[in-house]
């Protein structure tokens, strides 16, 4: 393997540290009420000497929640994407806090996390779930704030526009795995860097035939062995398109070609990803199943955060298990490495298009294995995305919509001829 210093920067740099700095730091928490950021505010809330929250987004849903967290975090500012929930949250913050006491800023509207973003702070964690996060991810880039980023669509949706943008370093992963490559990639230099190998549970369906997954139901795939997720989320992860998302996040992070970046299944889900480097040597980052440690790391690099997340207790016996993936059970993989390798709108595409069949899975329109079959025929379709003008926000929405209302006809058809 020749050396790497002539390959752009990688966006996801271990070996710098952004900004670094050493007191509390300022950060603003995209998606607050969700997963991440739950998890997010429970580790603040046991290092308040590290970390404080000055401003939360949500999307609106869950506005008693976000009244909580604005009020035991004593924010300035929370935001939430549906206008109409505004009025629910007034009430809910006035039932929060006390008589005299001063309420956050409200902001509202699609733009609302973006403007939080571009605020006054260190760190943006963006626990925002769907490309609706691309937005806020430029606006934290251009505003120059690291980016603690666990929302993986904005990047595979939009590539280009956030290498444009991002400085060396200026992105801490927080996915699992993406945190796992970061740690291991700081035990060498980037020259020294032969392989990535990515881990992946195999999901609920892990050893089974594709014919074997014709009549699987949608209680069948939410039933994830390790992790507990959102739907959608625990969905890709059961048709391993979380993965092929991941394989094209690691290339746009690290800089490393598709070629060299491997998937291989491990059920435990303690290995969450190993870095092979020239001289034979295999670096695995390990730690019981648990987004705070990933969390942690995006947060506080390049410190680390006292017992942020459980450890391992070396007393009692374990055995850990890795399989090669069935490309032919799991074909999500080689095509997300086939759309990564396009480039411009095609992950947008892929994207898009498997969101809307999640959809109708989870609705019961569509079958399991009509997820790929449908997402494989609207990629087609999209064909090759011309090369010689610059991606554009608009031109990412514009292939997300075009992609979705595909995925829905061709969905809609393959419900129809199962009827008939």
């Amino acid at each position: 393997m020749g050396a790497m210093s002539d390959s752009p920067a990688p966006l996801a740099d271990p070996h710098i540290a952004f900004d670094p700095a050493e007191g509390r730091r300022d950060v603003v928490v995209l998606g607050s009420t969700g997963s991440i950021g739950t998890q997010a505010i429970d580790l603040v809330l046991r290092n308040p000497d590290r970390f404080r929250v000055t401003a939360l987004s949500a999307a609106g849903g869950r506005v008693a929640l976000l009244a909580e967290q604005a009020r035991r975090l004593r924010v300035a500012a929370v935001a939430v994407a549906r206008e109409e929930a505004v009025p629910a949250l007034k009430e809910a913050l006035g039932a929060e806090y006390g008589p005299g006491e001063t309420l956050p800023e409200i902001l509202a509207g699609p733009d609302a996390a973006g403007d939080l973003a571009a605020s006054a702070c260190h760190t943006v964690l963006n626990g925002i779930t769907g490309s609706i996060g691309l937005a806020p991810t430029l606006a934290a880039l251009k505003a120059g704030r690291t980016l603690a980023l666990a929302n993986k669509e904005s990047l595979i949706v939009g590539g280009p526009l956030v290498k444009e943008l991002a400085a060396p370093g200026q992105i801490i992963p927080v996915d699992s795995e993406h945190a796992a490559l970061f740690q291991a990639v700081a035990c060498g230099t980037r020259a020294d860097v032969r392989k990535l190998v990515v881990t992946a549970s195999g999901g609920p369906f892990r050893g089974r035939t594709r014919a074997e997954l014709a009549e699987v139901t949608p209680k069948d795939a939410l039933a994830h062995p390790t992790w507990a997720m959102g739907p959608v989320i625990t969905v890709n992860s059961a048709t391993l398109v979380n993965k092929g998302l991941e394989v094209i996040e690691a290339h746009l992070l690290y800089d490393i070609p598709f070629e060299r970046i491997e998937v291989v299944v491990h059920p435990q889900s303690y290995v969450h990803s190993m870095v092979e480097f020239t001289d034979g040597s295999t670096l695995a980052q390990c730690t019981p199943p648990d987004m705070r440690g990933p969390i942690a790391v995006g947060l506080g690099w390049p410190r680390r955060v006292p017992d942020a997340a459980p450890a391992f207790d070396w007393t009692k016996a374990s055995t850990w298990e890795f399989y090669p993936l069935d490309t032919e059970a799991f074909p999500s993989v080689g095509l997300a490495r086939h759309v990564g390798a396009l480039g411009s709108t095609a992950p947008a595409v892929f994207n898009a298009a498997n969101e809307e069949c999640v959809e109708a899975f989870l609705s019961g329109r569509l079958p399991f294995n009509g997820i790929m079959d449908t997402v494989t025929e609207v990629v087609a379709e999209h064909g090759e995305p011309d090369r010689g003008t610059r991606l554009t926000v608009a031109d990412v929405l514009e292939a997300e919509a075009w992609a979705r209302a595909r995925a829905g006809e061709l969905a809609r058809k393959a419900t129809a001829e199962a009827r008939a």
